[in-house]
């Protein structure tokens, strides 16, 4: 097993997981099995109760099983210390997820590492001692160093500083880790001067070309332009699907507009999976993506009577896009924005995606203004209300709010009674596999009622007693999805739900169904076909890529 431990310098946010996941991509270009380990170094034992304003997307940290330990006698009396008893757990954890099969129940050959914040916080100094250990206990020809820094250009000069870099590898060397290869990052490309300086100061041998300029492009083809091969061995045609991508994000010149519909707006890495979800999917439709943010309170109407400008402009957002996004969140702040939303949405026929708690409030509408059930609400808002639409699940512990939610990969079973958009865009497929994270659910008790006035509940769990998918008949598409579907899209297979939204904002989800939900160039199309269904054929010539 070889390791790559990726770190950054200088600010966060410099684009580790850009770097991690381009280099993984190279590896498997060329054969290899990868696998990938995300470190956040947070003291929370359940990081799920996060204000998403604080981190955007979090992970949890694992020292609490060393205090289970320390509980359980298991230290035999011993003063628990971070070292050894701290890095040693990360140690031996790293080492145990690093092994478990991947693709295909194969083992990896490489482990990505991407080690969270920047060198020098004092919340990674565990981590950063466990990989100085950690190099020697797996050998140090297994184990490569990847400093990710930032080489900026003050706007007074225009020439590229080495200094913050220098600083950051000097202090990174000074914790026991010495970078192999050094990224910079830099808003134009790198001076041979500047890599030649950051080879001298750095201690990184210039012979060896370690030093690679990245520029802000969302793109992995960046990684393999820039480096000349000496690092990473060249990748072979794997690679020709990402240029592929590439080359179709530079050219997509339609814009589809999608209103996200949220209450951490101010903040984009809140949302940053949905994000890059709708990013996957736009670009398999050749489409210039176009995030319109829609603060959910903004269209209720007690901001219309305190600031009639905010919510007017809000509701001009929201009119002049062409899909409707209302993703996962908690509490009652800016659910009635969302609710309006999606009524908005059903009765203008505007292509609708309800996620989580997106799914939930679209339940709740329909109940309001469908059946007439003015009251309708989730138990989390009004414990009160007289019809509980939405409820807490009964497993949950009410006195407790962290590590009390329905997590992790569940299945889904589509009905064989009704008929599904969201089946047909997953292949047909009897059952699907995806991530959730929610406390609350459709109420059971509703069910039937509602499915009487034509919303139907396609997908339910393994026991066909908790509600998963949720669609709207006579509707271009109207879906609602309990589970996370972005959490596993991906730049070469778009999630299904984030892919059909797209195709129908564009109005172009009917012909791809018709074809048989394929992306691949193989599909044959008759010649008798119309203009569109040319049209979608061109707009989905891309191979199909199994990762």
């Amino acid at each position: 097993m070889k390791y790559v431990l990726v770190t950054g310098g200088v600010i966060s946010g410099i684009g580790k997981g850009v770097i991690s996941s381009s280099i993984g991509a190279l590896l498997k270009g060329c054969g290899l099995h990868v696998t990938s380990i995300k470190i956040d170094p947070y003291l929370n034992i359940d990081a799920g109760t996060f204000s998403p304003y604080e981190h955007g997307e979090v992970f949890v940290w694992m020292t609490v099983s060393v205090i289970d330990k320390e509980r359980r006698g298991d230290y035999l009396g011993k003063t628990v210390q971070v070292v050894p008893h701290i890095t040693d757990a990360i140690q031996d954890w790293v080492t145990k997820v690093s092994g478990e099969p991947v693709e295909n129940e194969t083992k990896a050959d490489v482990c990505m590492i991407e080690l969270g914040g920047t060198v020098g916080d004092i919340e990674g100094m565990p981590y950063v001692e466990a990989f100085r250990q950690f190099q020697f206990r797996v050998g140090r020809d297994n184990f490569c160093v990847v400093h990710v820094s930032l080489v900026p250009e003050p706007s007074s000069t225009g020439e590229q500083k080495t200094k913050p870099t220098q600083n950051s590898v000097r202090e990174l060397r000074g914790l026991g880790l010495s970078p192999d290869l050094v990224m910079c990052r830099c808003k134009n490309p790198v001076t041979n001067a500047v890599k030649e300086k950051v080879s001298l100061f750095c201690h990184v041998p210039p012979e060896q070309s370690s030093i690679v300029a990245v520029q802000p492009r969302d793109r992995v083809i960046l990684c393999q332009e820039t480096s000349d091969g000496n690092q990473v061995p060249k990748p072979r045609h794997f690679m020709m699907q990402w240029r592929e991508l590439a080359e179709r994000d530079e050219r997509a010149l339609d814009e589809v507009k999608i209103a996200l519909v949220g209450k951490y707006t101010k903040l984009e890495d809140a949302y940053i999976s949905v994000l890059k979800a709708l990013k996957h999917a736009s670009l398999h439709c050749n489409r210039r993506l176009n995030v319109v943010w829609v603060e959910s309170e903004n269209l209720e109407k007690e901001i219309q009577e305190r600031d009639p400008v905010k919510y007017h402009e809000a509701w001009q957002k929201l009119c002049g896009c062409d899909g409707i996004l209302v993703p996962g969140g908690f509490g009652k702040r800016g659910t009635e924005g969302k609710i309006a939303a999606a009524e908005w949405g059903r009765k203008m026929k505007k292509p609708y995606l309800g996620v989580c708690y997106g799914m939930q409030l679209a339940v709740i509408e329909y109940a309001r203004h469908i059946l007439g059930w003015k009251d309708a609400n989730s138990t989390e808002n009004e414990p009160d209300t007289s019809h509980p639409v939405v409820i807490e699940m009964p497993e949950h512990n009410p006195g407790q709010l962290g590590g009390t939610m329905r997590l992790g990969r569940r299945r889904t079973i589509f009905s064989k009674e009704h008929p599904s958009v969201t089946k047909k865009l997953y292949k047909n497929a009897e059952y699907v596999e995806e991530r959730h994270r929610h406390r609350y659910e459709v109420n059971p008790a509703y069910v039937s009622q509602i499915e009487e006035k034509g919303m139907k509940f396609v997908g339910r769990d393994v026991e066909g007693e908790r509600m998963e998918i949720m669609e709207i008949k006579d509707h271009p598409y109207f879906v609602g999805v309990q589970y996370h579907p972005e959490y596993i899209s991906r730049p070469v297979r778009p999630s299904p739900p984030y892919l059909g939204l797209i195709l129908a904002a564009i109005g172009k989800l009917p012909q791809f169904i018709a074809r048989g939900c394929r992306l691949s160039p193989r599909c044959s199309i008759s010649e008798d076909e119309d203009e569109d269904e040319e049209e979608l054929a061109q707009m989905t010539k891309i191979p199909e890529f199994n990762l």
